[in-house]
């Protein structure tokens, strides 16, 4: 069962993040055959390391809580934030060749929403992926039985501007209406 789990950094925790780096790497390989997406979000300017985002195969909602609270940075007291959601991965595909070696940075983008009914087969209208090469990640963020979306997340490799308007109607038309979304740098994560 998917988990979206996106960790937020407390300020000024660089040097620290530095340090436990590879206790962080040796936790994460023991899900490696189960995490979907991982890595860290990153500041406007990607220089600096603000979270880290990880969609991750476990048996529930305990485990994907577990997955967040035993993670060597969680327990150093250098997150000031964890949130844990059931996912639905939509897209998931290697990034385009000519993203890879373009200027253009990789943004994740999500957005956050009351409870909206979907259809869950998988033919749902609602679901249908724009075709656009940059997208290499997309899920909908769901409650635990699955009969509504909360949320979006996308990996896009484009601008933030230019990654909103590949997603943006996507997600409004899972609502129906206009939905605030937000765009961050990210980089895939996991040792080199």
């Amino acid at each position: 069962m998917p988990f979206y789990v996106h960790t937020q950094d407390r300020p000024g925790v660089g040097t620290e993040l530095l340090d436990l780096a590879e206790a962080h790497w040796s936790y994460m390989d023991r899900f490696a055959d189960r995490l979907i997406l991982r890595g860290p979000t990153l500041s406007d300017d990607g220089a600096e390391h603000t979270g880290s985002v990880h969609v991750v195969d476990v048996a529930d909602r305990d485990g994907a809580e577990r997955f967040a609270t035993e993670e060597p940075y969680w327990l150093a007291g250098l997150y000031r934030h964890v949130t844990a959601v059931r996912a639905v991965v939509l897209l998931q595909r290697e990034p385009a060749e000519d993203s890879l070696t373009s200027e253009a940075p990789t943004t994740l983008i999500t957005g956050q929403w009351s409870p909206e009914p979907r259809d869950a087969g998988d033919n749902d209208p609602q679901l249908a992926i724009h075709p656009d090469n940059r997208l290499s990640f997309v899920a909908v963020l769901v409650d635990d039985d699955q009969p509504h979306t909360t949320g979006v997340v996308s990996v896009v490799s484009a601008l933030p501007d230019e990654a909103l308007r590949i997603v943006q109607p996507f997600a409004d038309r899972l609502t129906g209406e206009p939905v605030a979304l937000t765009a961050q740098r990210w980089c895939r994560g996991g040792r080199s």
